[in-house]
């Protein structure tokens, strides 16, 4: 079955185990999640479930957005009705600001469905992805993890540079992919194998040990380990 959830990152705290230690974590506020596809291998050729987060208000959702949730009347659908074409069936619920795809089969998901944090009640360990906060257009020392030039006699005003990057005379040309300044951040990133620290159904909360991507408030989506 495919477990997993759409979530939204809250904070990070700390907490203290029952034996008194500290424990970083991170709060994410998981579900409820409405299920609105259900991918089959005959029909898609693969596998999935399609799961929304987060209500858009439906005078500033688009007509795009509020049909892909809910029948809307046109001319185009009752003329398909009449020739028996039937069209896929809706979950019936408000328009989602975050829609994603967990791979792996349905079980007993239906489209209209919810799925909530309870179901990661057993779950000991989770994979969290999301969008890693975007920095811009970065130095190599604060890309890369360089270590700049150094602070001695003769280096003047080119502390933090990365350096030569040239090949001499063969091959005369900078080698792509050569770490050098540029964008950094802002791309989707996974943390795997964060260990589940405590679950609050009540308010639909996930406490996971560690960091996760992006900023607060930033939308992820979590899926159980699975451990090979």
């Amino acid at each position: 079955m495919a477990l997993g959830i759409l979530g939204r990152k809250v904070e990070m705290t700390q907490i203290y185990d029952p034996s008194g230690k500290v424990v970083p974590v991170t709060v994410i506020q998981a579900g409820p999640c409405h299920v609105l596809q259900v991918r089959t291998r005959d029909r898609d050729g693969y596998e999935a479930v399609q799961l929304g987060f987060g209500d858009v208000p439906r005078h500033r959702a688009s007509r795009s957005q509020r049909g892909h949730v809910a029948q809307l009347g046109s001319k185009r659908s009752r003329k398909r009705g009449q020739s028996s074409v039937h069209a896929v069936p809706k979950a019936g619920c408000e328009p989602k600001r975050f829609i994603r795809e967990i791979r792996g089969p349905a079980g007993d998901l239906q489209v209209g469905g919810e799925i909530d944090i309870s179901a990661f009640s057993e779950v000991k360990a989770v994979d969290v992805t999301g969008t890693s906060k975007g920095r811009g257009f970065a130095g190599a020392m604060k890309r890369h993890n360089f270590s700049g030039q150094r602070a001695s006699h003769g280096v003047k005003k080119c502390h933090r540079h990365l350096g030569g990057t040239g090949c001499s005379a063969s091959p005369s040309r900078v080698i792509k992919g050569k770490k050098m300044p540029g964008h950094y951040g802002a791309a989707r990133s996974t943390c795997r194998n964060l260990k589940v620290v405590r679950i609050d159904p009540e308010h639909h909360l996930l406490l996971v040990r560690g960091a996760v991507p992006g900023p607060s408030g930033g939308f992820v989506v979590i899926s159980a380990t699975n451990i090979l």
